[in-house]
């Protein structure tokens, strides 16, 4: 009989919810289509969809159609939603993650 070691199963969670995820890389790409954000986040275009939509009626997130394109406007002065961050704003944590657009 041998023994095998136990490979622990790494756990698929992140630190960052696919909310975040999105406006992150809407803060990098203002005019990034849902199809480039689902690859770069890693979720279905769908799932992009649903997240836009949740940002927008929530008020983090407007945008402007610009002909076939939308181009995105992040509200930097938003509050974040969880009671651990009460009195900081959406902008902090784009301020922390977002890498500078050239």
């Amino acid at each position: 009989m041998t023994s095998e070691k136990s490979v622990p199963q790494q756990s698929h969670w992140t630190f960052l919810t696919n909310h975040a995820q999105v406006l992150l890389s809407i803060a990098r790409n203002q005019t990034a289509t849902a199809r480039e954000i689902a690859a770069q986040v890693g979720i279905t275009e769908r799932a992009v969809q649903r997240i836009l939509r949740d940002l927008h009626d929530a008020g983090y997130l407007s945008h402007t159609r610009q002909g076939r394109q939308n181009r995105y406007q992040i509200h930097a002065d938003a509050p974040m939603r969880h009671p651990a961050q009460q009195g900081r704003v959406v902008g902090e944590l784009l301020d922390t993650f977002a890498e500078p657009v050239a």
